[in-house]
């Protein structure tokens, strides 16, 4: 799974969670290596094991002639508290590491293969992840 190297902060505060608040995405919204891209269209938190099990799910389908691009990484640290245990006493031990996903981020890219196994490769990763997504070429990368 993916996870930074090193982190200037253990834990980070939470950040807004209303999605009028969050925008859309400004940098990574266009298909910039593949000829196909995975597009988010909804605000979400996507953490690394599911970026791992979206990746798996598409390169089983796109296979060895195909090439694919993950243009997401978890850099971001989540927390939560042991099962069990009360209200208070702070915040929660780092579990794991995510990214905050805006709409109109792409998130996956894929070339190499013709544009039906592409599109069921990328429909594929798009149904492990916890964001709407849409699948788009790199002439529609416009559109969210």
């Amino acid at each position: 799974m993916l996870f930074p190297k090193k982190a200037k902060f253990r834990k980070w505060q939470t950040a807004r969670k209303h999605p009028d608040k969050r925008g859309v995405a400004t940098r990574g919204a266009k298909v910039s290596f593949g000829a196909f891209g995975l597009k988010a269209t909804t605000a979400g938190r996507v953490r690394s094991n599911q970026i791992e099990s979206a990746r798996v799910a598409a390169n089983r389908k796109v296979g060895k002639l195909g090439k694919m691009w993950v243009r997401i990484f978890p850099d971001r640290p989540f927390t939560a508290k042991a099962a069990e245990v009360g209200m208070g006493k702070g915040k929660g031990d780092p579990r794991g590491y995510c990214v905050e996903i805006k709409p109109g981020r792409v998130m996956f890219e894929v070339d190499g293969v013709t544009e039906e196994v592409a599109r069921e490769a990328l429909r594929k990763a798009g149904a492990k992840l916890p964001v709407k997504t849409k699948v788009i070429s790199r002439n529609e990368a416009d559109n969210i």
